[in-house]
């Protein structure tokens, strides 16, 4: 991946999940200032971007498909990224986005938001976006390069795919970063 001296077009995207992976990528510390020298950050949740950015060359995509903004997102993310890593377990297995699986998603919104009061409350709803009937694993709904696993994924474990990738090198994490949870 780092074939050229120009830097590499990094993005992340925060879809169904708590952000849990993207506050681990923080804890990288010292590595962020190095990353920082080797990487233009073009979206995610700490740029100011409103659209996905076309020629992305690695994009670590946190949370499930929950829903039709999140589809239509990945799908766009698919279409302009070089290499995507499902990052984090509710991307990689649908985790605990997924418990909601098993409610059928017009009872789900009767609960939360119909039967609610406020400030969430029915009124809620006109803003939310179209639940899909299944919260889905990112590889689900489009092609992934990479599983990193973790709820959230160790500092460790992010450091060593994300130096991996952009020193062009395979990815191999000891069995011990192949874990869930």
């Amino acid at each position: 991946m780092t074939t050229d001296k120009r830097k590499i077009r990094l993005a992340t995207a925060w879809l169904g999940g708590c952000s849990g992976c993207h506050m681990s990528f923080l804890d990288l510390d010292e590595l962020l200032i190095e990353l920082a020298g080797r990487v233009d950050l073009v979206y995610g949740p700490l740029v100011d971007a409103k659209q996905f950015p076309e020629e992305v060359d690695l994009t670590l995509v946190e949370g499930a498909v929950t829903n039709v903004d999140n589809l239509q997102l990945a799908r766009i993310i698919r279409s302009n990224s070089r290499v995507v890593v499902g990052f984090g377990d509710c991307a990689v297995t649908g985790n605990v986005t997924s418990m909601r699986n098993r409610i059928p998603v017009r009872d789900l919104l009767t609960a939360v938001y119909r039967q609610a009061r406020a400030p969430i409350g029915e009124e809620a709803l006109k803003d939310l976006p179209a639940l899909l009937q299944q919260a889905l694993p990112l590889h689900q709904a489009i092609a992934v390069d990479v599983c990193l696993p973790g709820c959230p994924p160790s500092p460790e474990r992010i450091a060593a795919v994300v130096t991996a990738l952009l020193d062009g090198e395979p990815v191999a994490l000891d069995a011990a970063m192949r874990t869930f949870g």
